[in-house]
């Protein structure tokens, strides 16, 4: 079994930023990818942003240049830093870890942005 936490959600201004994290633990395969999923009222879950655990990366045409997911492969946690955040970046966020093993999401964290 897999758990995932999340946390680093919240309230934000237009052109603000902030940084989630997602800790797994439990049943971590050696290769896996973990990244975020967003869900916005009325949409389709999409993905944000995935990194294996060699490094190769991965975005939305939609946060390029703005969003940076990175990893700590030693705490199998992942991050990811939003900055010049947009209102149309509200969203509920959602950890997702993919591995032979199965795929396994976290709870989720609200991200709002407005002024």
């Amino acid at each position: 079994q897999v758990q995932l936490v999340e946390s680093g959600g919240g309230l934000v201004q237009p052109g603000g930023s902030l940084r989630l994290s997602c800790a797994a633990s439990g049943s971590i395969a050696s290769i896996n990818t973990m990244g975020w999923y967003r869900q916005a009222p009325g949409k389709q879950r999409e993905l944000v942003a995935a990194i294996t655990r060699g490094g190769s990366t991965n975005y939305a045409d939609s946060v390029k240049g703005r969003f940076t997911i990175s990893g700590d492969n030693a705490k199998n946690t992942v991050f990811l830093q939003m900055n010049s955040l947009k209102p149309d970046d509200t969203a509920i966020y959602y950890c997702v870890l993919r591995q032979v093993l199965g795929n396994y999401w976290g709870q989720g964290t609200q991200v709002t942005v407005s002024s």
